[in-house]
């Protein structure tokens, strides 16, 4: 025995076709397999008492993958009676009946008579000589009469993909395709580009492990890996750690109708069976994989976004060391009087000079200052120290003085009034008013910010477990994971609002510690000149800015509709505290609370939320919410114009008739507070557009209709202000020329890339997908995360332009600062 020569495999090969011939000959058709060969078409009838079996024997390479593909054809739509056709393999069974039948929306069945599988592929064996495989198909049928049919088996040549090499194929539902990918050596992660040049039918790519039996169709095709809906285009990025055979397949699926990416929806639920043949839902594709970033990209691209930012920091402690220089040398020159900073402010306003007297009821003189609003003097003023928080005085004793309380309203109705007139509380009080915007803002963030992060993680979750990409609107051309996320560089790119909302922070807290040493010293300028410095809404700007960044990171973990009011909540805060805060500066003693300011903040959000659910096709809420916004423009009219002495109750509208009446009917006079009155003309104007507009063309994105409202009425008020400002021949100084430059540019460059739309939840995921573009800075970076860069950088100069616009006034005394 041992001296006897082991036989070929070309003889075991021979043997078994040999075998398996006479086996067919010596029995009935279904009792033996008839030998079967690769590439021929074979024909035959099946009914309840016979059946066919063939086997298909091929000799498999060592190291070589080998796949093979099955087609079948019945003419026969009986649906009571399909055929029935089985493979099996070495490890597996897969079977299927033809007619194939799919089922969509309401129920409806798609039927096909034409159908193609690839079997699962042989597993390459580590033998270093050829090995003999044979895969068995049975064709049955229970039907009592005869079923014709078609049986073609193919071994598919190209069944293994090649890094950056295109490959162009055609599926259908009936006929899905997938193909095999083995990293490379050098790759550690990969990008699958689908392509294909018609929108319909409706696609799913699916990645799934090296596991049979593979999920092709579109019942199963969800039940393993990662998969997303097509259209036009689809990106997966797949890492070599997800896969411990280094290797997986790329799978196709053609589904039975398009609803599912935005095409036509069934018009009826109810009818005849609706048959759809191969020709009218196939799909032709093209597929590449690329290689992905490295471990270096992401490295350098952390460096890239934290050195940006710190390159603030440093340009601050330049200014900051500048600025200490020249108020050294102007300490060592002498500083300048009062006397001559009145003097030369005296003829600074020529809307006062010009005022012929006794025109205006309770005009301030230039030279003296009536008793209501002398300048007080340092030994009238709060001890030192007086201003920090210890304090037990609540926001009720304002007005504790009763000349104030007597007085207030005929100051206010003064046709000029000037800063004096309005910053006449104890200083100590409305410094604790505006730190109530500093606490409050930080318990909502926290409040806020916490189930936020619990939720998005639980997004990040269940597309991480169920492997559906659909969840989430990501560039998926340009989402490069990190541990558990998806799209790390949309969550790194926020990471200038934290830093220059931090810096804005550290920037405020200089100048309020500086603020607090000259009130202990008693200086003279900071009593009674300049525009009173109250910190409080500063701080709850940088708060703001930063939470915005934290809020938008988490919205980006798993971009979608439900939670897109995660990004804009902070944004209209933002926008309603810069309005504040330009109100507050000369307005101090009048302006919002941050009870009301915070509920009025807590009302836009709730409507904002409110809008994403229904404002899509509901006509009555775009009715309501119109109504809102033009009622709550006008009140905010009344208010601004009267200086809150237009109380606003149930009598309000008696009170709005007689005005009308005296003022437009009675005797046509002009308007008591000309500026006033032009802005907020233009201000309703504006609005009514929006709320039209809103009510004609019911914007999908709600959030973003509503943020587009706070920052055009704040631009507006903006413009408003830098004007009056010119028009009262204030001066603007360079740093705060140089911020208002560099917020305008910077500006036009971030919405250049924030209109570039990379994704859209408004739309289905396959169609959002059709919008994804590849990176464009430093192969990290999308159009959106450098409109995050911008954005951070526009806010943080906007910030500073808030906060310097006045400091040319830092010497002029307060009864010459007019009031607009």
């Amino acid at each position: 025995m041992a001296g006897r020569a082991a036989p070929t495999p070309g003889a075991l090969l021979c043997a078994l076709l040999w075998a398996a011939a006479a086996a067919a000959a010596g029995g009935g058709p279904g009792d033996n397999p008839a030998p079967g060969a690769f590439g021929r078409v074979y024909r035959g009838a099946v009914n309840i008492s016979a059946e066919r079996v063939y086997a298909f024997a091929y000799r498999s390479e060592p190291g070589q993958v080998d796949a093979v593909r099955v087609y079948v054809n019945s003419s026969s739509e009986n649906l009571r009676y399909p055929v029935l056709f089985v493979v099996r393999q070495q490890k597996g069974v897969l079977s299927w009946q033809v007619p194939l039948i799919f089922r969509g929306l309401y129920q409806r069945t798609y039927n096909y008579q034409e159908v193609s599988r690839t079997l699962c592929p042989s597993e390459p064996t580590p033998e270093t000589r050829p090995s003999d495989q044979i895969i068995f198909v049975d064709v049955a049928s229970m039907a009592p009469f005869n079923i014709a049919y078609e049986l073609l088996v193919t071994r598919l040549e190209n069944f293994q993909l090649e890094t950056n090499k295109a490959f162009n194929f055609t599926a259908s539902p009936s006929q899905p395709q997938y193909f095999l990918y083995k990293f490379p050596q050098d790759v550690d992660s990969v990008i699958i580009n689908v392509v294909s040049d018609a929108a319909y039918p409706c696609s799913v790519v699916s990645v799934q492990d090296i596991v049979c039996p593979v999920y092709d169709l579109d019942h199963n095709v969800e039940f393993n890996g990662v998969y997303q809906s097509m259209t036009k285009q689809a990106a997966i990025t797949v890492q070599r750690k997800d896969f411990p055979g280094e290797q997986f397949f790329v799978v196709f699926v053609i589904k039975p109708e398009d609803y599912a990416c935005g095409g036509s929806v069934p018009s009826s639920i109810h009818g005849n069976v609706n048959r759809t043949w191969n020709l009218q839902r196939t799909k032709n594709l093209q597929v590449t994989i690329v290689p992905s970033i490295k471990k270096s990209d992401y490295v350098q691209a952390m460096f890239f976004s934290f050195l940006s930012f710190l390159s603030f920091y440093l340009g601050s402690v330049v200014v900051a060391f500048v600025h200490y220089i020249r108020v050294q040398r102007k300490a060592s020159a002498g500083r300048l009087s009062p006397e001559h900073g009145s003097g030369m402010m005296s003829s600074s306003h020529p809307i006062s000079a010009s005022t012929p007297e006794g025109s205006s009821y309770g005009a301030i003189d230039e030279s003296s200052s009536s008793g209501g609003h002398q300048l007080s003097s340092p030994e009238h003023r709060p001890p030192a120290g007086s201003d920090t928080d210890s304090s037990v005085e609540e926001e009720s004793d304002f007005d504790t003085m009763p000349e104030i309380e007597s007085d207030k309203n005929i100051i206010r109705t003064k046709v000029f009034l000037y800063l004096s007139d309005l910053s006449r509380k104890d200083r100590r009080i409305v410094s604790k008013k505006y730190k109530i915007y500093f606490w409050n803002i930080i318990t909502i963030a926290v409040f806020y910010a916490l189930p936020v992060i619990q939720l998005v993680i639980t997004y990040q979750t269940v597309v991480n477990v169920t492997g559906n990409q659909d969840i989430c609107y990501y560039n998926f051309l340009c989402a490069h994971p990190l541990g558990v996320l998806s799209a790390f560089n949309n969550i790194l790119s926020n990471v200038g609002h934290m830093m220059l909302g931090f810096l804005f922070l550290l920037i405020v807290l200089r100048r309020d510690i500086l603020h607090r040493r000259a009130m202990e010293m008693k200086d003279i300028y900071t009593l009674d000149y300049g525009i009173p410095k109250h910190f409080g809404l500063f701080y709850a700007m940088g708060i703001a800015l930063m939470m915005e960044g934290v809020l938008s990171a988490c919205y980006h973990v798993c971009p979608n509709y439900s939670n897109f009011q995660f990004d804009t909540s902070f944004m209209y805060m933002i926008a309603g505290l810069c309005m504040l805060k330009l109100y507050q500066t000369r307005h101090p003693d009048i302006n919002a609370s941050a009870y009301s300011a915070y509920a009025s903040f807590a009302v836009v959000i709730s409507l904002a939320v409110l809008g994403v659910v229904f404002g899509k096709n509901d006509m009555w809420f775009w009715v309501i919410f119109s109504m809102i916004h033009v009622l709550a423009s006008l009140a905010l009219s009344t208010q601004i114009y009267y200086m809150g002495r237009f109380k606003i109750d149930l009598g309000i509208f008696r009170r709005a008739v007689m005005v009308l009446y005296t003022d437009c009917i009675q005797q046509c006079s002009r308007p008591m507070y000309m500026d006033r009155m032009v802005l907020l003309i233009v201000g309703n104007v504006v609005n009514w557009s929006f709320a039209i507009f809103g009510l004609v063309y019911r914007p999908r994105d709600f959030a973003s209709y509503i943020l587009g409202i706070f920052i055009c009425n704040l631009l507006l008020y903006l413009a408003f202000y830098i004007i009056m400002k010119l028009r009262s021949s204030e001066k603007l100084l360079p740093i705060p020329m140089f911020c208002i430059v560099a917020t305008a540019v910077v500006w036009a460059a971030a919405l250049y890339f924030f209109f570039q739309t990379l994704s859209s939840w408004e739309e289905t995921p396959a169609e959002s997908r059709e919008k994804n573009r590849p990176c464009i800075l430093l192969g990290f970076f999308d159009d959106h995360d450098v409109w995050h860069f911008l954005s951070a950088a526009a806010l943080f100069f906007s910030f500073l332009v808030l906060l310097t616009l006045d400091d040319d006034l830092d010497t002029v005394r307060r009864d010459k600062i007019p009031v607009f």
